[in-house]
């Protein structure tokens, strides 16, 4: 059987991408149709680079997004001013590292408003471009089958912070029914539909530092009980979700174990689930699964993250296909399929891998796969 292979979503985007997207982000004047046609032609060609790399299943790279959870406030109202930027608390405990990380532009800038007033789709005429450029270079390059992020409530309440409703599970829950018909659209087109949920890890050691883990494992199941409201319509078999614990290099010291977390994920409105195994902080979290493995859904499959995004080391063939081999050994080749710890674009213009060395890590990453096979 062949195990296919897939990785987060975001891709390195060329400059003429940034430079538009940064044009709109700082509301510069910029052609739409020029921004528009930009946008078309490099989805197209990561399409036919991921094509080339030997990936099966592909995305758009987020190619149109100033990041993929702040770029709801372009589509949604109630958004405005900045939300507090807080380091997520590793880097607090190296503050040599964090300012070298600062001094040498290792950390992006981009707005981060507030949510200021009621969330409501502006409609889907952004997302359904997104779509349309995906399934046309999809068609163009004879891909089969691809897929489109999504940003969840969760990671929208991390990084766009309330100031508005009553409540955070208010705010999750006016997120939740906002988002709705995003994710409905996407699954409606015939893509998957990739939630991408760092709020689940991430947050814990960076906006709930001061709760014991068990305290924050409740908070991470009201950020599921929010997405899954909002997946209610959706058929599971077309989701994917994504859990990450912050795809920068760092000391990760704080990181709350997969162990601790495996639960929460499981019970996610999600077949596919996509987490990191390869960077060295979680690269042992493997075990969890073998050991949980009677707590596994039947139906789950699992997208274990076989290759690095946060450092320029191209990883062999071989060890890709030994990572591959032990979730193979646990749920068997057909529920098993070769991804990506993070994303390599996860904000527009700015990436730790070098954009060639990405592209040779999604080819090992194939590579790895259909040998695992």
């Amino acid at each position: 059987m062949t195990i296919l292979s897939t990785h987060v979503g975001s891709l390195p985007r060329s400059q003429d991408v940034v430079d538009q997207i940064f044009a709109r982000e700082r509301k510069e004047p910029y052609d739409t149709n020029t921004f528009d046609k930009i946008m078309t032609d490099h989805v197209d060609i990561l399409v036919r680079r991921q094509k080339e790399a030997g990936i099966d299943i592909v995305s758009d790279g987020e190619t149109s997004k100033i990041s993929y959870a702040t770029y709801v406030k372009d589509r949604y109202t109630g958004f405005g001013g900045d939300s507090p930027r807080n380091a997520p608390a590793d880097l607090k405990l190296y503050p040599s590292f964090l300012k070298r990380l600062a001094n040498d532009g290792g950390t992006p800038k981009y707005a981060r408003p507030m949510c200021v007033g009621e969330v409501k789709s502006k409609g889907q005429g952004e997302l359904e471009k997104d779509i349309a450029n995906l399934k046309t270079a999809m068609a163009h390059h004879g891909v089969e089958r691809g897929f489109m992020n999504a940003a969840s409530p969760g990671v929208i309440s991390l990084f766009l912070q309330n100031d508005y409703y009553k409540t955070r599970d208010a705010y999750l829950a006016a997120l939740a029914d906002a988002m709705k018909a995003e994710y409905e659209t996407i699954v409606a087109s015939g893509l998957d539909l990739q939630l991408d949920c760092p709020d689940l890890a991430l947050s814990r050691h960076m906006l709930f530092t001061e709760l014991s883990d068990d305290e924050f494992v409740k908070v991470a199941a009201s950020h599921v009980e929010a997405l899954n409201h909002a997946l209610s319509d959706v058929p599971q078999d077309k989701v994917r979700i994504h859990i990450c614990w912050g795809n920068y290099e760092g000391p990760h010291v704080c990181d709350i174990d997969m162990a601790k977390m495996f639960d929460t994920l499981m019970s996610a409105k999600a077949r596919y689930t996509l987490f990191e195994t390869s960077n060295p902080r979680h690269g042992h979290e493997w075990t969890v699964f073998r050991d949980r493995k009677a707590d596994i859904p039947d139906d789950k499959i699992l997208v274990p993250g076989v290759v690095d995004t946060t450092t320029n080391f191209v990883e062999h063939p071989d060890l890709v296909r030994q990572r591959v081999e032990r979730f193979v050994e646990i749920v068997g080749a057909d529920r098993v399929i070769a991804g990506s710890d993070c994303g390599f674009g996860t904000f527009a213009g700015f990436g730790a891998v070098d954009p060639e060395i990405a592209w040779a890590k999604l080819e090992t990453l194939a590579k790895g796969a259909h040998a695992a096979s």
